[in-house]
């Protein structure tokens, strides 16, 4: 079911939120000092392009805490925003809310991205 899921999530706007995600990430390894907060944008974007079966945890220090007041100015608002836009017209159909629930999560995961850890959750 993951794995539908998965597919069906590419097709209602998961490339795009994954492009976006590397196109950040390329412009932040431009810079020597750029090239971690481009590292994360590159992880981000492989959990973008496979939301359904993982899950957040934040567990996050003081220099993720300083990582993630930059990132909120240059570069996580807009992917927010974005992601966030994309999940309110998904929820506008029943068949939608999956989908529109993971681009929630990616919202909130593009305001905090450092100090945060993707684990896969095995059903039983």
């Amino acid at each position: 079911m993951r794995f539908l899921g998965n597919i069906l999530w590419m097709i209602c706007g998961g490339f795009i939120s994954a492009v976006l995600w590397f196109v950040v990430g390329c412009l932040y390894c431009i810079t020597l000092i750029g090239i971690p907060i481009g590292v994360q944008c590159f992880k981000i974007a492989g959990l973008t392009l496979n939301p359904f079966g993982q899950e957040i945890k934040n567990e996050g220090g003081p220099v993720s805490f300083l990582l993630n007041v930059w990132w909120f100015f240059f570069g996580g608002m807009e992917l927010a925003l974005t992601n966030f836009i994309i999940g309110v017209l998904l929820c506008i159909t029943i068949i939608g809310i999956p989908f529109g629930k993971q681009f929630f999560k990616l919202a909130a995961l593009s305001l905090t991205p450092f100090g945060t850890e993707v684990q896969r959750v095995h059903f039983a």
